[in-house]
This record gives C-alpha cells, structure tokens and sequence, in this order.
C-alpha cells in the first residue's frame, strides 16, 4: 500500500510516494517556466498539468499499487477550463498587475470591512476575483467558452478525477468565498461578472474526490483504485505535515520566503486580524484556523549575500567541495547580537504591511563591521520582522507556544538558535522532510481509510529532532536592537518618499 503526494507550485511541481508504514518509496520534481512581459505574469496551466503526469509517471517506477493521490498547490492562479479540460488561456499569477482597478471596484461597492468579515482576507488584488473580473471584462471570448473556473489544486484533482472541487483553504485564496458559512460568495461573484455554476464545488480539506480517471490510470500505468484526494493550500500542507494539529502550534517554513503559520481557535478581535492583512482558513481540526504571517524574503537574501557580497568566497568553497551555507554558518557568532538592524523587504513587505514600494536597508556600519556580520545580520533582519509579526498576532488573540522548522532553513543550527533566542519561543526541527507532501499523503492517507485520523498518521510520518530553547540572556540583548528595528520600516519609508 503507498500513498502519492503532488505538491504544484509556481515554478515546478513534485511527487513523492510513501508506503503506509512511513517508509519512503521515490519522488520527482519537474520545473516550468513563469511567462513575464512587462507588468504580466503568467503560467501555462496544460504545461504544468503535463508536468504533474510526469512527476506522478516517474515517482511511481517502483511501485504502481498506490491507494491515493493527494494534491496540494500555491493558491490564488485561477484557470479559465474549455469542454476538453484544457486551458483557454493562460493563467494570470498572484503577482500580474491585471486586476488593480477591479479589485478597487469591488472594495468602493462592498466596503473593504465588509470584504474581510465576508471571506477572511483583507483585500488585495493578489486574490482571484479580481482576475477573475479582468477576464470577465476584457477576454470575453475566453469567458463565454469557460466550462470551469478552477485554481491550480481543484484543476489537477479535476483532470486527474473529473471531479471539479476545491477545498476550502484554496477556496479562501479567491476573496469571494464566505469563510463562516464555507460557500462562495454569490454577491461578490455576481457584482464581478462571475457565474458561480462555474465554480469548483467547496468541500473540507482531506475530501476523496472519487478514483482516478481508467484512461488515465492506464496511461500512466497505475493501479485504477486509487483514490484521488483534494488536499489544501501548500501553507496548510506543511502545518499538517509537521504535526501542528494543536492550537497554539505553529511551523515555521524558510525557503525562498519565511513563513509562520499557527494554529488557533475562534477570536473575539478578528478586526485586528485583518487590520495587518493577516487571513482566517479554516482548518482540518474542529474549529480551528491558520494564517500566515510571512516575508517576501526569507533564505533568498542568503543567496543575494552569497552571489552579490561573497562570490568571490563561495566559489573558493564550491572547488573545495564544501557547502558553501555550512562555510559562512560556521563563521558566525550567534552568541551575541551583530549590532546592525537590517530591513529585509528586498522584494517589498509582506505582513504586516503589504506594502510592493518598501526596500531593504543595512543600518549601523562601522569600520568593524565584517562581510560576515551582513550575512548574520540578514538573519536576525529576517527573525525581527518575525518576532513583530507574532507581537501583532497576539494582539488579535493568537499566541503562538511551539514551533515547528521546516525547509532548508532547519538545516541552520545556527540561524535556529538565533530564532529561539530572539523569538524566545521553543523550536523543534524536521530536518528536511518535505511537509507539503507530507501532509498532502497524511490527508490523503486518512481520506481513504488508511488512517483513522490525521493524529495517527503525524505519529507515522512527523519525526522531531532537535530542540532549540531560548537563551534569556541572548533574548535581553537582542531586544535592544529588536525596539529599534521596529521604528526602521517608518523611518526608511520617510527617507525614500520624500
């Protein structure tokens, strides 16, 4: 018995299969291309559904008994679906600058409050309703020929299924999905132009959405009786797959963005929520929530150190065959703080803000200060803005007790034990487990009955390593700068706006 996890993302999709027992079988990964033509972000959906059939081809080699598939994806792309299940258009990304101007219109008529409580985000034209309502308005021949509308998870269950629905996670990604009464919002969709009929059906995370289709089964050579499995958005993914099925658990992801996702209950100050652009999804617990509090740069900034500051040094490490990361890591003091407060919105802010315009800043230089302080300090940068997203957090109500290290960051004893120290917040690792998958195969594995429940499951597959706690000391010191950072986004703004 094995279970497949397809986790699609922006840039390439993955596959990877695991027996019951937790014993890994094989996975895949497959890129794709991002189309950019000046303001324009786009992705060819029949390219990446191409590219899911052969991951799921690849990974499943050795083994074709395979009793689910679970999907997982990045949220917000919508698809435009014709009668032949293929794409009628390509898909405008979360990042395209179509939709400013509908995404205005929708908030002038129903009031940006009203939005909020309605659907749980705060409005931003990142969400799918306003390209939806871009499409609608200006490629009417590509809406009057849609079948579906579907974003990227519910479309790969539909063509691996045929059955078009979405889970209520990736539902919240549209603002026009009532996140209370979990169906989509007719009045937003009708003042957009937008025929709900059109829409996946919305059904609770973790739903079987039938076998997978017999031509297809076929085709790629698997066993007909697999199930195939909506799973969620790729943030609650790895909330799942790291075993944070608690209120007040969180996992912390570093990759190319940082992102803390916690787990809470219902809140008596959900205003506030929204007031720093913080988001409500349901969850798979019983009355349960996830948002994200997150940056736009989280481990892309160690890159832009290595490849912008220290190329010279890391090309020196590469021809020594070491890894070029454990290099600079081993040269750092974490023991004490580096004295520079760096901003880290290289690519904008993300929350609290959301504000596209803000740029980095290194302030407090000196003669002393070495290479190897800016690549420690673009780490405490990163974990300040952190800290001030779980201060605003806990101002609404969400208090944060554990958290969970995922991606390539939780490879940094280092950088972990900084987050501890500054965070003041006990850290558990991972190690590299891949947790969007992982939760995608412990959804997919409770949905047909190989689990009783997704507790049973994270006792399979979540294994804890590490624990990193708190130095109190360390924590008084890096408060001092950490008060000063939080003046810095206002200071910078001032400088560069005026």
């Amino acid at each position: 018995m094995a279970i497949a996890g397809i986790d699609v993302g922006t840039t390439g999709c993955k596959c990877t299969i695991y027996e019951k027992d937790g014993t890994f079988v094989g996975e895949s990964y497959q890129e794709y291309d991002i189309e950019k033509d000046g303001g324009g972000h786009e992705l060819n959906a029949w390219k990446v559904w191409l590219a899911v059939k052969d991951v799921l081809k690849q990974a499943t080699q050795d083994t074709k008994d395979i009793d689910a598939i679970g999907v997982t994806s990045f949220g917000e792309t919508s698809i435009f679906v014709g009668k032949d299940g293929k794409p009628l258009m390509n898909s405008l990304l979360y990042t395209d600058q179509r939709g400013e101007e509908q995404c205005k219109k929708l908030v002038e008529h129903f009031g940006r409050e009203a939005v909020s409580e309605r659907t749980g985000v705060n409005p931003q034209s990142m969400y799918s309703i306003s390209k939806l309502m871009w499409v609608a308005e200006n490629r009417k021949d590509v809406y009057e020929k849609t079948e579906h509308i579907c974003q990227f998870g519910d479309y790969i269950v539909y063509m691996l299924s045929g059955t078009a629905q979405i889970d209520y996670s990736l539902a919240c990604r549209s603002m026009a999905f009532q996140v209370d009464s979990k169906e989509w919002d007719s009045e937003i969709l009708a003042y957009a132009g937008i025929d709900p009929t059109k829409m996946s059906k919305p059904v609770p995370t973790g739903s079987s959405a039938g076998r997978i289709r017999r031509d297809l089964a076929e085709e790629l050579g698997i066993d007909p009786k697999a199930a195939i499995v909506s799973g969620c958005h790729d943030q609650v993914a790895a909330a799942i797959g790291t075993g944070c099925l608690k209120q007040g658990m969180a996992v912390d992801g570093t990759g190319t963005v940082e992102c803390i996702t916690p787990v809470y209950g219902e809140l008596s100050k959900v205003q506030e929520l929204y007031k720093y652009n913080y988001v409500r999804v349901p969850y798979v617990c019983p009355g349960s929530y996830v948002t994200y509090a997150f940056s736009f740069n989280g481990g892309s900034l160690l890159k832009w150190y290595r490849d912008q500051i220290a190329r010279h040094e890391a090309e020196i490490y590469r021809e020594q065959g070491l890894n070029v990361y454990d290099s600079f890591n081993k040269q750092m003091n974490v023991r004490k703080p580096t004295g520079l407060l760096i901003l880290p919105y290289f690519s904008g802010s993300a929350t609290p803000y959301m504000d596209v315009n803000a740029v980095g800043a290194i302030v407090g230089l000196r003669d002393t200060t070495t290479s190897i302080d800016i690549y420690q300090g673009l780490m405490e940068g990163v974990t300040y803005e952190m800290l001030f997203n779980l201060e605003l957090l806990e101002k609404a109500g969400i208090w944060v007790t554990e958290l969970r290290a995922t991606g390539g960051g939780a490879r940094a004893k280092a950088w972990l034990q900084m987050k501890a120290d500054i965070l003041n917040k006990r850290i558990i690792t991972l190690g590299e487990a891949q947790s969007g998958t992982l939760g995608c195969i412990m959804l997919a594995g409770t949905a047909c009955g190989l689990y009783q429940s997704l507790e049973e499951a994270a006792e399979i597959f979540v294994k804890p390593g590490k624990e990193y706690l708190p130095n109190q000391k360390r924590h008084q010191e890096y408060q001092k700068y950490y008060q000063k950072y939080k003046k810095m986004y206002e200071a910078v703004s001032t400088v560069m706006n005026a």
